[in-house]
This record gives structure tokens, C-alpha cells and sequence, in this order.
């Protein structure tokens, strides 16, 4: 016999497991009535049992809340929610449906989710996603602890879990692709390349169904649960695996001294415009989760560019965005989180950027976060572009313009030269604030979001046809170059050249002050045909190709070689700006062009050379980048009798010659020094042996 129920509390939010039972609490304010529903398995079209919640016993303000005896983790449930469907009022309750519970910690997907069907009229229950009941008490950390690198000493590499092991390459079992588990196998490849974080696009649980017909939502940008670790990147299929497997990837990473990174999405989510589905939010309180237009409160604003926004600054939002952030760090061990189109989250209800949003403050100083690292993409898909004015001061950002940038001077672009100088010393020019860290510019040439590093080099337009969208999707303006053939060729010439700069870019990316971030596959050429825009390509074309170590080991060799190098130097570990923001001064760099201390800043300028200086360390690197079609001649300078300057990368040389060690590094004869064209070099100053 069931036990009888008791009135419940309504703290905290979501399912909570007690002495008596399990806690169940959620947040509605305008629906009239709700029920809690209980399922036996994942795709069980009726409920095993339905509890209707009284609503001056279960209700505490807007509140609702029960606790049921008898129940344990792994328990499915849902909501559904009954009041008025009104939209031109902003209310959209549907008690036909049933909704996830938005504080769920494990989403119970099945083969029987289908997002179309269950956006068709009348019950969805045999279509629709269960929540869990999970104990996230009951789980051995084995005294594990977050990792805690300081940006300085931080090398980020932007990976796919999905997509890093789901090549048949990649030597796993197939129980193991694309899964958190087969992640955890791959970790000794993440330490050679001497990888210290993993930015994981989304694993927060998603919609892979909302995608154009016949594709899939690949990259997971299309969040339904805040609080679970998404379903399908499990090797264990019971409702609880994805929870432990989740951890178990996380304590591994620590073990091997490597953080763990989250890409969260809290500006937007799956349920889309207003013929979307009715998942969760909307069916619970679409007044409250969603920014609504002023005018027409049956339309959504959209400045996600995914149909609907989060109405972030909202107060139950901004709880729900804390409670979650919290979640994943005191009881998932994360290190920290990358926020995709962050500046949605500084518009109020209206969609107004507010000069100090109470969210990004509160994210800021919250005493559970103060230790992650909180990194921003600091725009959103309605042109609020913020890089640079960013809130707060602990914020990391992605400068977007250390891409674009250092693309241009690398094609040869007119008018570069200064513009990649200031994004070598941190970008000063866009972060002026004289107390703030350097390394909080996280410095990339290539992101999930556009081509891949090879495909940069590759092609000079966009190819994106398989979207299915008429190739109009994606960005326009790449900042690329084919030289001379678009797309994959078997000429020499143009391979060697592409190749060449590659290693320019990366030489770039990883003497630059700030925090250097890879994407995977770039270290071996991935490619995507020169599709830039890949969030639905759930296939080859997007997963990493574990026969590229072997086919593109010589890049391979140089990328481990020069990451390596600089992460061992003081210089490139420095916590201050080496040119002062404001004065321009500096004991760490010096400026220079073909000549010594006569850097060209000229419009029509390819060319750069710098000195890097260490004083306490007594480190000494210069630096020549020729972007120009012809070789020039760079004057060095001058070392003591005892010292001598030997190279450490030359792009233009062949493998084994284009990096070398210090141990093995070659001297450099005389006081010059030919750069070839559309070349980098790299020299370290030595004792004489």
C-alpha cells in the first residue's frame, strides 16, 4: 500500500531525497492546478501513478511542494501544469503536457523521445523526456578536488565529447564513442599535447532533435535541463549513469591535473519560438523564463538567434542560472564555465542592456564559484557586442579580435601590423583597465563556431550546403585563404604553403600574452570541407579522425613541441601586462621591424619583430613574423660575447628542422637573419656551448 503523503517543503527546488522520501518542489505562479506524475520506465506512455497537489497544503507562495515516501533515486517523474493558455497575455500552460522538472538532475531519455510529435496537440507522455530523482550524495570522489590553474598557466582546448571519440578511428569499443567514458580513455593524448583544460562544447542535457529535418543538433547548443549531464554522451543507459559516468570524466581529468570546463547556455532554450514545443519552461511559467516582446506578449524575443531568450535577470531565473552554476561545482566538480552569448544575459526583462546586470554580478562575486574560472563570449546574435566592457573583474572573455586579427596579418591583409601587436601584448587597446590580468584575453584562431584552423587555410569561402540551408548560414566574413585552389589538392606547392601557415598561426597564438586556446583537431588538420557552421553534422565531417596522428604527425610533433616551450617560460607566465596599458612602457618587450628599434606601423606593412624579456628569469626570445611574399632580411639583436641567439622555430623549414628543442636548437651565425616568406621564427638566446 502507498504510503500517505505529507505537505513537503519548498526549499529546495527540484527532487530532493530526505529520511521520510523524496522532496519535490517547483516553481509556478500562475498555473491553477499541477500534478506529479511517476513513471516506471523511460518510454512509458502512462504514468504508474499521478498525484494531483492540493493547493493549500502542497502551495508556499509560488511555490508548489510534496514529499512522497517510498521513493529512491532513479525514479522518473514530471509535472503537468494546468491554468490559463492565454498567449497574448504571456501564459502558455497546456496540462495536456508533461514538462521536465527545470531543477532535474538526470534527464531520462529513450528512443521514443520525439520532438515533433510531441509538439502536435494533446498528452506527449509517450514522447516526451522523463526527470530523475538522483542522490548526489551517493558517489565515492576519492578526495578529489578542483585544479585551480591560474589563467597564466592555463592551455584551453576546445573539444566535442560526442565528437572526439566517435570516429571508428579512435580505437575504442563502440559502447564507448562519443561517450564521457571514452573521453576518459583519451586523456593520455590531452597530456602529450600538455593540454591544462577542456572547454566541452554543451553537456548540459540538450535537444539533439532540434535541427532542420534529417539533421541533428550536433553541437548542443539547444539546452532542456541546466542541472543534468546530457543522456546520449553515456556509455551506461540507466538513468543514473550519465550522472556518475559524468563524474568519473571529471575525476580522471583532475587526476591527470587537467580542468574541466563547461560551455554553459543560459540564453536561451529548446522550446524554441512560439511553435516550438512545450517542454518544461513554458508550460511551468513562460512569463517568468522567457523574454516576451512589449508589444505582442505572444511573441518571443530572440536575441539568441534560437527563437526564444532567458529572461536572465529575472529573479527565479537568476536563482535558477546560480542554483545550477552551484550545482556543477560543489557536487560535479567542475572547474570552471565558458558562457555561450553572454551578453544576453545583460538585458533585462525587456531586452535593454543594463549598465550593471544583477546576474553577472551575482555570478561574479558568489563565494561557491569564487575559485572557477568564468569566461564570457561577450556578444550576443542581436549585435550587443561587449568584448572588452565586459561587467565585473573577474571575467575572462573571449577576444574574438585576437582571431580576426591575426587572420588578416596572416593572409597578407593592408593595415595590420599594429592591430596584431596589440593583440600579442593581451590586447590592451580593448582591456585598458591597468589592474586587470592579461591572461583573462582567451586568444584563439579558431573555435567550434567557423572554420577549422586547416579550413581557414583551405578555402575562401564558406561551404555549407549540407545544412540545408542554401549555404546562407554561418559567418561571411572568415578572414581566409585557399592560396591558390579552394579546398583539398594534391599540389605540392600549395600544401606546403597552407601547412607553413598553420605553423604561423599557431607560433602566433601560443607567444601571445594571454590564454592560448586550441581547438581539437587543429593540432592535426581536421577539417570540415569548409563547412564553418557544423552545429548539425553529426557525422564524419565533424568528428575528430584519430588516423590523422599518424597522416599529420609532423604538425602534430610541432604543436606538442611548441606548447611545450612556451608553457616552461616565466614570460609567458607573466601576471601583468607587458606594456603598461596606459603609458606604453615595458621592461618585457621591445618593438622592432626589419631594422632594430624601427618597427613599420605603415599601412602597407607585413612585417613585425620583438624582443621578449624576462628580467628575473634572464629570458631572452626574439621574434620575426613575415607575412610579406618575399624573403626579408631581419636585423637581431645584440647578445654578450657569451651568448648566442639559436632557433627554436623557423615555419619555413621542413620537419624535424621547423621546431627544435633548446638542448637541440642550432646557433645563428652573424647579426641578420633571412626570414622566408610568409614565415614565422622563433630564437632563444643561450650560453654559448
Amino acid at each position: 500500500m502507498e504510503q500517505a503523503t505529507l505537505p513537503g517543503q519548498s526549499f529546495p527546488l527540484g527532487a530532493t531525497l530526505t529520511p521520510e522520501g523524496v522532496n519535490f518542489c517547483i516553481f509556478s505562479k500562475n498555473c491553477t492546478a499541477l500534478e506529479l506524475l511517476f513513471f516506471d520506465a523511460p518510454e512509458d506512455a502512462q504514468p504508474a501513478r499521478i498525484i494531483r497537489l492540493d493547493p493549500d497544503r502542497n502551495r508556499t507562495f509560488y511555490y508548489w511542494h510534496i514529499l512522497v515516501p517510498g521513493l529512491g533515486p532513479g525514479q522518473l517523474y514530471g509535472y503537468r501544469a494546468y491554468g490559463p493558455y492565454a498567449p497574448e497575455q504571456g501564459l502558455r500552460f497546456d496540462g495536456t503536457k508533461l514538462l521536465l522538472d527545470p531543477y532535474t538532475r538526470a534527464v531520462a531519455n529513450s528512443d521514443t523521445y520525439d520532438r515533433a510529435a510531441a509538439s502536435q496537440p494533446g498528452d506527449n507522455c509517450a514522447y516526451a523526456l522523463k526527470s530523475v530523482v538522483v542522490d548526489p550524495r551517493a558517489y565515492d570522489w576519492e578526495g578529489d578536488t578542483c585544479v585551480r590553474l591560474p589563467y597564466a598557466s592555463t592551455v584551453i582546448y576546445e573539444l566535442h565529447v560526442g565528437g572526439f571519440t566517435r570516429h571508428p578511428s579512435s580505437g575504442l569499443a563502440p559502447d564507448k564513442r562519443g561517450t564521457y567514458a571514452g573521453l576518459i580513455e583519451k586523456i593520455p593524448y590531452l597530456q602529450s599535447l600538455e593540454i591544462t583544460a577542456v572547454e566541452l562544447l554543451p553537456v548540459q542535457h540538450f535537444d539533439p532533435q532540434d535541427a532542420p529535418p534529417g539533421l541533428t543538433n550536433y553541437w548542443g547548443y539547444s539546452p532542456v535541463a541546466f542541472f543534468a549531464p546530457h543522456y546520449a554522451y553515456s556509455s551506461r543507459r540507466e538513468p543514473l549513469g550519465p550522472v556518475d559516468e559524468f563524474r568519473d570524466m571529471v575525476k580522471a581529468l583532475h587526476r591527470a591535473g587537467i580542468e574541466m570546463i563547461m560551455d554553459v547556455v543560459f540564453n536561451h532554450s529548446a522550446e524554441g519560438g512560439a511553435e516550438g514545443p512545450t517542454l518544461s519552461f513554458r508550460g511551468l511559467e513562460n512569463r517568468a523564463y522567457y523574454i516576451l516582446e512589449r508589444e505582442n506578449r505572444a511573441r518571443y524575443a530572440d536575441y539568441s538567434g534560437c527563437g526564444n531568450t532567458l529572461n536572465a535577470n529575472q529573479s527565479i531565473v537568476r536563482r535558477l542560472i546560480l542554483d545550477s552554476l552551484r550545482y556543477w561545482v560543489s557536487e560535479m566538480h567542475v572547474d570552471g564555465f565558458r558562457f555561450d552569448l553572454a551578453s544576453v544575459m545583460a538585458r533585462d526583462e525587456w531586452g535593454r542592456p543594463l549598465e550593471s546586470p544583477p546576474i553577472l554580478w551575482e555570478i561574479e562575486s558568489d563565494p561557491v564559484l569564487a575559485g572557477t574560472k568564468i569566461i564570457a563570449e561577450a556578444w550576443d546574435a542581436a549585435g550587443l557586442y561587449q568584448v572588452g566592457s565586459f561587467v565585473g573583474h573577474r571575467w575572462a572573455e573571449w577576444n574574438a579580435s585576437f582571431r580576426d586579427d591575426v587572420r588578416r596579418f596572416v593572409r597578407g591583409d593592408l593595415d595590420t601590423v599594429e592591430k596584431l601587436a596589440s593583440r600579442i601584448i593581451a590586447s590592451p587597446d580593448l582591456y585598458p583597465q591597468p589592474d586587470r590580468e592579461p591572461n583573462r584575453s582567451i586568444n584563439f584562431v579558431a573555435c567550434h563556431d567557423g572554420f577549422t584552423l586547416n579550413d581557414v587555410v583551405s578555402y575562401s569561402k564558406k561551404h555549407n550546403w549540407q545544412n540545408g540551408e542554401y549555404n546562407r548560414d554561418g559567418h561571411d566574413f572568415n578572414f581566409s585563404f585557399n592560396h591558390g585552389v579552394e579546398g583539398p589538392t594534391a599540389g605540392p606547392g600549395i600544401e606546403a604553403l597552407r601547412l607553413r601557415q598553420i605553423k604561423n598561426f599557431l607560433t602566433i597564438l601560443f607567444v601571445s600574452q594571454g590564454t592560448p586556446m586550441l581547438l581539437m583537431g587543429d593540432e592535426v588538420r581536421r577539417t570540415q570541407l569548409g563547412n564553418n557552421n557544423a552545429y548539425c553534422q553529426d557525422n564524419e565531417l565533424s568528428w575528430f579522425d584519430w588516423d590523422a596522428l599518424d597522416r599529420d604527425a609532423d604538425l602534430l610533433r610541432f604543436v606538442r613541441g611548441i606548447i611545450h616551450f612556451t608553457q616552461e617560460l616565466e614570460i609567458f607566465r607573466e601576471e601583468r601586462f607587458w606594456t603598461h596599458p596606459e603609458r606604453g612602457e615595458s621592461s618585457h618587450i621591445v618593438w622592432h621591424g626589419v631594422r632594430l628599434y624601427q618597427p613599420d606601423w605603415g599601412y602597407y606593412s607585413h612585417s613585425l619583430a620583438f624582443e621578449l624579456l624576462h628580467p628575473e628569469s634572464e629570458e631572452h626570445l626574439h621574434i620575426i613574423l613575415n607575412a610579406y611574399w618575399e624573403p626579408l632580411v631581419f636585423d637581431l639583436p645584440h647578445l654578450p660575447p657569451d651568448s648566442c641567439w639559436c632557433r627554436i622555430v623557423d615555419t619555413a623549414l621542413p620537419t624535424p628542422y621547423d621546431f627544435s628543442t633548446p638542448e637541440s636548437a642550432k646557433s645563428v651565425a652573424g647579426h641578420h637573419y633571412r626570414v622566408a616568406s610568409r614565415s614565422a621564427v622563433l630564437l632563444l638566446a643561450q650560453p654559448w656551448v
